[in-house]
């Protein structure tokens, strides 16, 4: 078995930093499997990529592009006829930040 990487004090740090609420076992549970997922990785280094190239998906993926045609779009009065409110034109909405 390769070395401890991560610990449970690593554990119990990185669940505050997540504002996680863990219990022992949970700890001592999540430092097995997260030591046994970068012993998985360390594995995977040992395999020769050189002749692989380097990929960002899976598969290969190509854009569908389409015209741009101008077509008619609904006028204002449409837009905010289906609005809670509206005032000036415009959608209008609570607001999010106070003056204090």
């Amino acid at each position: 078995m390769s070395p401890e990487i991560v610990s449970e004090k690593h554990v119990r740090h990185i669940a505050l930093l997540s504002r996680l609420e863990c219990s022992d076992p949970e700890i001592r549970k999540f430092a097995g499997d997260l030591n046994a997922i970068l012993g998985y990785v360390e594995k995977l280094k040992e395999i020769d990529t050189d002749a692989i190239e380097p990929t960002t998906h899976a598969l290969r993926l190509t854009n569908v592009f389409r015209e741009d045609v101008v077509r008619p779009s609904l006028t204002n009065a449409q837009a905010l006829s289906n609005a809670p409110e509206a005032e000036a034109g415009h959608f209008k909405v609570p607001p999010i930040i106070q003056e204090s």
